[in-house]
């Protein structure tokens, strides 16, 4: 949150790439996304190289409303596991759901 506070001081994006593993806590995630939130960034949910089936990032995006999650393309188990847990959601949420990113 630091190096963010630091970025956004200086003016030099006008959004960030959240890597939740990298990060280290959920807490600190989600205090990053708020503080980009709060100084007009928008927010990419991200996974790392060497990723596996774990489609916590596609809830993440969904609860911290960032609108975007980056994955990689349609092409492997591991990123479509991210993507079909997106569809799932939309599911659940029916006529609640909610997607910012075309107003992005």
């Amino acid at each position: 949150v630091s190096r963010l506070q630091r970025g956004i001081d200086e003016q030099v994006a006008n959004a960030i790439l959240i890597k939740v593993n990298q990060i280290g806590t959920l807490t600190e995630t989600i205090d990053a996304v708020t503080l980009g939130r709060r100084n007009g960034y928008k927010s990419i949910m991200s996974h790392r190289s060497g990723e596996t089936e774990d489609s916590t990032i596609a809830d993440l995006a969904v609860a911290l409303n960032t609108g975007q999650i980056k994955t990689g393309s349609a092409s492997r188990s591991d990123r479509m596991a991210k993507y079909n847990q997106l569809l799932r959601i939309e599911e659940e949420l029916g006529e609640m759901a909610y997607f910012p990113g075309k107003k992005m």
